[in-house]
C-alpha cells in the first residue's frame, strides 16, 4: 500500500510542476488560469493523500485551498468579461417604464 501512496504522491507531483510550467510560461492570460485551477486540484490531492498517510487537519486545508481554487477561476472571468457586461442592475423607475 506504501508503493501505491509514493507512486500516486509521485504522480500528483509531476503534473503540478507541469502546471507551475504552464503557469510560468502560459501563452493566454487564460491558460495560466487553467493551470492555477490545475495547481489548486494538485494541491487538494496531495493534502487528501496526506491525511490518508495520517497527517491531522490536512483536509480543512485542501477544502480552503479548493474554494480559493474555484473563487480565482470566478474572479478571472468576471475580470475578462470587462466593465458594462454582465447583470444588468442599474435601478429603473416606474415614469422609466411608461416612456
Amino acid at each position: 500500500m506504501a508503493d501505491f501512496f509514493f507512486i500516486a504522491g509521485a504522480l500528483i507531483v509531476a503534473i503540478t510542476a507541469v502546471g507551475l510550467f504552464r503557469v510560468l510560461r502560459g501563452p493566454d492570460d487564460a491558460d495560466r488560469v487553467m493551470a492555477a485551477q490545475l495547481l489548486g486540484t494538485g494541491g487538494v490531492a496531495a493534502l487528501l493523500l496526506a491525511e490518508v498517510r495520517g497527517t491531522r487537519g490536512a483536509v480543512d486545508v485542501a477544502l480552503v485551498l479548493a474554494f480559493l481554487a474555484a473563487f480565482s477561476g470566478v474572479a478571472f472571468v468576471n475580470a475578462s468579461l470587462g466593465e458594462g457586461s454582465g447583470d444588468n442592475t442599474s435601478e429603473h423607475t416606474e415614469d422609466d417604464a411608461l416612456n
